[in-house]
């Protein structure tokens, strides 16, 4: 009789420690599901893009820098507005906003958060001098010369 009241109590204890194994498994905070999409909206704009700006640019050569305007406002034509929005599906929200402002179609002033000097989801940590940005700089500052000296300004020479 001892012997059965010693097994059942083990299947007891086993079932109640497979019972709290499997609750400790949903104390978590991050489970892997529902997945939470990242929510981006609006204009990124890096700090490369703010330093090209300059008093006196058109309308057409703001557009070409910091890309067409989220915002424009048809009771303020002279304000363009160029916020961003992202919302991790897991983290904190992130927000910023960027103001161009014109006096017909000249470029008078700019205001805004800070801007960040990387491209959105790349990590500034992991920054090097091998970035794309510090690529593309190097290319465009090469003389076309160098390459070959037979072709100026995408034209090649009348004698080939």
């Amino acid at each position: 009789m001892k012997a059965k009241n010693y097994s059942s109590v083990l299947r007891t204890g086993a079932a109640m420690c497979f019972t709290a194994l499997l609750l400790s498994a949903c104390g978590g905070t991050k489970w892997g599901f529902p997945y939470k999409a990242d929510i981006q909206q609006g204009n990124w704009i890096t700090s490369e893009q703010v330093e090209q700006l300059r008093v006196g640019m058109t309308r057409e050569q703001v557009r070409y820098v910091l890309g067409t305007p989220t915002l424009q406002d048809i009771f303020h034509s002279d304000r363009w507005d160029y916020p961003y929005y992202n919302k991790p599906g897991y983290g904190d929200v992130q927000k910023r906003l960027f103001t161009v402002w014109f006096d017909g179609n000249t470029l008078v002033r700019w205001d805004g958060d800070h801007q960040p000097n990387h491209e959105p989801f790349q990590n500034p940590a992991t920054m090097g001098p091998d970035t794309p940005s510090a690529i593309k700089q190097d290319v465009d500052e090469a003389p076309l010369e160098a390459e070959n000296p037979n072709v100026t300004d995408g034209y090649r020479s009348p004698d080939q």
